[in-house]
């Protein structure tokens, strides 16, 4: 549809931009924090350690008060499991939830509306040495995380954020350095979903007790979401994008909604004997969510034929994914530029991703993350990312920030 008007967005329209607490807070083990998995893993060579970051722990007032120079009506941020409870579970640190408490107040004191994403790829470590998200009893765990924050910050912080992009979690892993597998696995698709069950019980667990403990909040998912394109009109290429949209998308969002998975990843997961187990309670459990929005991570989309013997190879990532053996392949877009990082560059793409959602779900939707990812250079101790505005005009975005609505 090619609107001939476009309607204003309202004045209350929440503009923003999207950060996570490991990535620019730096501190990693200041002020009683705990380590996480993201300040014991081994950094890829060339690539800082999170000591750091952006430094934000210490200029959180100078960056929110640039945020209001911006024109921010919204800031998304993460809270560090491990710089409020060190050890995941136990003892909590009061100057942890002063940092937040500060951080929290000086967006307020700008008229800033603040976006808190309960867990942003940062699992404490002395949780990942009980098993993670492997061990039925994070549930309870995150649960437990999720009452302290609602209970310190809930009077002030109206929209809350459950897990950044689960579904990256389960299909990427390794990649982001997160996905824990027990010594002596024998079925890894298994265990994979196994702890994917606990994480979307844990989500729907805390998007009940934030409605019960804070009735004029709303919460909801973060998932990566980005629309699957048949590479032809051949009916076995849409087959494969409806495989690649139903593990991709479909799975995070169907359950977050309706509380059931989505029959087509449960019939692959049949497939491989790969099917989460249920404990006690957990079906009644997840079909008692119930998200107010849906957030959705976006930054560009994919195409895949039919499976392909062999054709599955290439580096996986939040965008890439080579194919999965029986369901799909993918293949490159003619019709999109990509950037450095291999990503096919599509704003249409936004579009059409964002009707799907909403024409399946009738929620709102929060655009939590969406930008250009480039190999920044440091020169004269700055980055000059001028390099951005060399995409064509109508494909331009700022990396990392976010459009929330």
């Amino acid at each position: 549809m090619l609107h001939k008007s476009l309607k204003k967005l309202p004045e209350n329209f929440l503009w923003g931009a999207s950060t996570s607490a490991y990535q620019v807070e730096g501190a990693s083990l200041e002020d009683g924090k705990g380590p996480s998995c993201q300040d014991v893993k081994q950094v890829p060579e060339g690539t800082s350690d999170l000591k750091v970051c952006a430094d934000e722990y210490h200029h959180y007032k100078e960056d929110i008060a640039l945020f209001a120079e911006m024109g921010f009506k919204t800031y998304r941020f993460s809270i560090s499991w491990s710089r409020i409870i060190p050890e995941g579970t136990g003892a909590v640190n009061p100057k942890g939830i002063e940092y937040y408490n500060n951080v929290i107040n000086e967006c307020r004191r700008y008229h800033i509306e603040p976006l808190v994403t309960m867990f942003h790829f940062d699992m404490p470590a002395a949780l990942d040495k009980r098993g993670s998200w492997s061990n039925p009893e994070s549930v309870d765990w995150f649960l437990n995380f999720a009452k302290v924050m609602f209970e310190n910050f809930g009077d002030r912080v109206n929209y809350w954020l459950t897990i950044n992009e689960q579904n990256m979690l389960t299909l990427v892993g390794p990649i982001i350095g997160t996905l824990m597998i027990p010594e002596g696995t024998t079925n890894v698709l298994k265990e994979t979903y196994q702890q994917n069950h606990h994480m979307l019980v844990a989500q729907a667990k805390a998007m009940a007790l934030c409605h019960k403990m804070l009735p004029h909040a709303k919460i909801g998912p973060a998932p990566n979401i980005s629309l699957v394109y048949p590479a032809s009109c051949k009916p076995e290429d849409v087959l494969a994008a409806q495989n690649f949209n139903a593990i991709r998308n479909w799975l995070y969002l169907d359950m977050a909604v309706y509380g059931r998975y989505n029959n087509l990843v449960w019939s692959y997961l049949e497939e491989h004997d790969a099917t989460p187990d249920f404990a006690p309670g957990d079906a009644e459990a997840l079909a008692n969510g119930h998200p107010d929005f849906l957030g959705c991570n976006y930054y560009s989309t994919a195409t895949v034929g039919a499976w392909v013997d062999a054709a599955a190879e290439g580096k996986a990532d939040q965008a890439v994914m080579p194919g999965v053996e029986g369901l799909f392949t993918t293949v490159k877009n003619p019709n999109l530029p990509r950037t450095e990082f291999n990503w096919e560059i599509d704003p249409v793409g936004f579009r059409n991703t964002m009707r799907e959602i909403y024409s399946r779900y009738h929620l709102p939707i929060i655009i939590t993350e969406n930008g250009l990812g480039a190999y920044d250079k440091l020169e004269d101790g700055k980055i000059h990312d001028q390099y951005r505005n060399q995409l064509p005009a109508r494909t331009h975005r700022t990396a990392e920030d976010g459009c929330n609505r």
